[in-house]
């Protein structure tokens, strides 16, 4: 059982559907770094939907992580989805710290050159894969840095507050 509530998360204003497209594109793609680096799969997200008690079935959340960019999926969010896949995110990048620390780490010491380091060069090609376009490195190792901050205790609310201010 998680201490992560989606009750913690709170809005100061109404969220359109816009900002909930916005919102889960963000969250696709921390998850698309979660999974490069962890090598999670559906087994992993069943889990963490399973120890949060989310409301929704493992199913749902299966079906959102499968089909990360299908416009059917985004259209139907909804506020309290957004909330329960920060805290799936949350959960697992606290599962993760360990693997996610040693690549800051790395990516602090083969920094400009970060291919040079095994870990990273592993976590790129595996979220270039997955991504399965052409990929930024920049971005794949700025969404490296957020996962260490969200595999934090207050993990969640960080990711919440990023997200409001999208």
């Amino acid at each position: 059982m998680s201490n992560y509530k989606t009750s913690d998360l709170l809005t100061t204003a109404p969220i359109d559907q816009l900002q909930l497209v916005r919102f889960k594109t963000h969250l696709d793609l921390i998850l698309l770094a979660l999974e490069s680096l962890a090598k999670i799969g559906s087994q992993s997200i069943a889990q963490a939907v399973e120890s949060l008690a989310l409301n929704r079935s493992s199913a749902d959340f299966l079906q959102l992580w499968r089909f990360q960019h299908d416009d059917q999926t985004s259209k139907q969010l909804d506020l309290e989805t957004i909330k329960s896949l920060v805290l799936i995110i949350c959960y697992l990048a606290k599962q993760y710290r360990d693997v996610i620390r040693r690549s800051v780490e790395s990516l602090e010491q083969f920094s400009p050159n970060v291919r040079e380091s095994e870990l990273l060069a592993d976590y790129l090609d595996s979220f270039a894969y997955l991504y399965r376009q052409d990929l930024l490195e920049e971005i794949a190792l700025n969404l490296l840095l957020e996962l260490l901050f969200y595999s934090s205790s207050k993990g969640h609310l960080r990711l919440w507050q990023m997200l409001l201010a999208l």
